[in-house]
């Protein structure tokens, strides 16, 4: 493989893999107005126990199970604390303390529970907190509703903040990059969604709804009464909550309001979402590459209507985008055999004028031009091809759709695909025995000798070197990946390879 071909890849992936390490600072992607919570809107009077962090509670969970999940609800606060995906091989949504009323001294007690309802209540001598969640069974969403009515003879301010989940990036740091939060505001008519890592204060008013989200799930709420403001509120260096506050209202003897909130509360379907409220359908995101990620996905999930098993459909589309770019690499390889061809004339050329750089650098590129030969032939074509590499790497890591999906001796398609696990840890590698990687790599090193075999002496030394180390450095950079990642590029691979023998078997 040329030497510029080689850096190119190198460095290729390693940007890929800067890029998505570096994903919880990403920048806001579509920027609105915001201010930093330090200067809280007008209008907006929260006491300073909504300031400060909430304190753990510590207490047995109120399990509401359901068909599709299992709640565990913090009954003294009437909020969330997680939610069990049953469908998702029982994935595990950490919210704490999700629906917590921020702000105010409450204890809360239940007082009913039906398969579609359940309703906490709070009361003292001043006032009565009812907070009823009316729940769909059949697609993830929840109608909260929560009514406060002043029971004393003097006026009562209502100041609370909803808490809409914590965003812990210390946990499970792996994890931890997929979390961050999603605000909506109104636009000239439309919607403009705002995607935030949630380690910065920050305050946006008048939104149309809020999100936290996970690597394969999420937390979307619309208040239906207006006045709210988001406030994203850095707990401490390895959490973060998200709020929605209202205005202060004063409520007069006897007198009571009520907020509601819809919400969805499930995977990051897509179908799903858009099926509840097409509004949401901008929550899911996956980056910079967006557009071609879902893409990607869409013709993804058209693969799997057609063979009804996600690692077949990841084969095929594979297939599928190796042909549409064949033009590219089939570009690519012309240029690397017609650079290899040169090679003997150019390093007659280095030898002539190895005291002229000049001289040598005119030649060079008038031997380039009599036999119109591109030197970047061979690198372009792979960086035109990155940016799709990019969209489907973000859209596999984040889809839903592979989590607990079966193949082959694969258990699940977004987790690696640990062949078997080891009785002792091995560097780098640990304890688990994941054999796609391996199998890729060694497919890039026949693909690799393959496509070396006409390299003049001087590059063959150095061929010989990248024959070993690039095999092993790509095994070890996909070997804890998702298995649905590495068998899509172990597919590519190995087509690639089949491509590059016959080329040779041709000559």
């Amino acid at each position: 493989m040329e030497k510029r071909l080689v850096l190119a890849t190198t460095l290729s992936i390693l940007i890929l893999l800067l890029w998505s390490a570096m994903l919880p600072k990403k920048p806001v992607m579509a920027p609105i107005a915001v201010q930093n919570e330090q200067s809280k809107p007008q209008g907006l009077n929260l006491p300073a126990e909504v300031m400060e962090a909430p304190a753990e509670v510590l207490m047995p969970p109120l399990l509401y199970s359901q068909p599709q999940e299992e709640i565990s609800f913090v009954e003294s606060q009437a909020a969330i604390q997680k939610v069990i995906f049953k469908n998702y091989r029982n994935h595990e949504l950490l919210l704490k303390n999700a629906f917590f009323l921020r702000g105010q001294n409450l204890s809360f007690k239940k007082i009913s529970s039906t398969p579609n309802e359940i309703v906490f209540v709070h009361s003292d001598q001043n006032k009565k907190i009812i907070k009823r969640f009316l729940i769909n069974n059949s697609n993830y969403t929840i109608d909260l509703e929560i009514n406060v009515q002043n029971n004393s003879v003097t006026p009562l301010p209502v100041n609370y903040a909803i808490s809409i989940g914590i965003l812990d990036f210390k946990t499970d740091p792996a994890a931890g990059r997929y979390r961050d939060v999603a605000i909506a505001t109104p636009n000239n008519g439309l919607l403009r969604t705002t995607y935030v890592n949630g380690r910065k204060d920050l305050a946006v008013e008048q939104p149309s709804f809020v999100a936290v989200r996970d690597q394969y799930f999420c937390n979307i709420v619309e208040p239906l009464s207006a006045g709210q403001t988001v406030i994203v509120k850095k707990l401490n260096p390895n959490e973060t909550e998200v709020m929605l506050a209202p205005k202060e209202i004063i409520l007069v003897a006897g007198e009571s309001v009520e907020q509601k909130f819809r919400i969805y509360l499930g995977p990051q379907d897509l179908g799903m979402i858009k099926a509840t409220n097409p509004a949401w359908a901008s929550v899911i995101n996956y980056g910079f590459f967006d557009f071609i990620s879902q893409l990607l996905l869409q013709l993804l999930g058209f693969f799997y209507s057609l063979v009804h098993n996600w690692g077949l459909a990841i084969i095929i589309l594979s297939v599928a985008v190796y042909f549409l770019l064949y033009p590219l690499t089939l570009k690519q390889m012309r240029s690397m055999k017609a650079m290899q061809a040169l090679q003997p004339r150019m390093e007659e050329l280095k030898k002539l004028y190895k005291d002229n750089p000049q001289k040598l650098h005119k030649e060079t590129l008038e031997l380039y031009r009599e036999h119109k030969v591109n030197p970047l032939g061979g690198c372009l074509p792979l960086l035109l091809q990155m940016p799709i590499f990019f969209a489907l790497y973000q859209a596999l890591a984040r889809s839903i759709a592979l989590k607990g999906a079966h193949f082959l001796w694969i258990k699940d398609l977004s987790e690696p695909d640990r062949l078997a696990r080891l009785p002792f840890n091995l560097p780098v590698l640990g304890n688990e025995f994941n054999i796609l990687p391996i199998l890729m790599a060694v497919v890039m090193f026949f693909q690799q000798k393959a496509s070396s075999a006409s390299m003049g002496s001087e590059h063959a030394e150095q061929q010989k070197i990248m024959l070993i180390v690039m095999p092993i450095l790509f095994g070890m950079i996909f070997y804890r990946m998702p298995a649905g990642l590495v068998l899509y590029w172990f597919v590519n691979s190995l087509l690639m390879a089949t491509y590059q023998f016959k080329i040779n078997k041709a000559k």
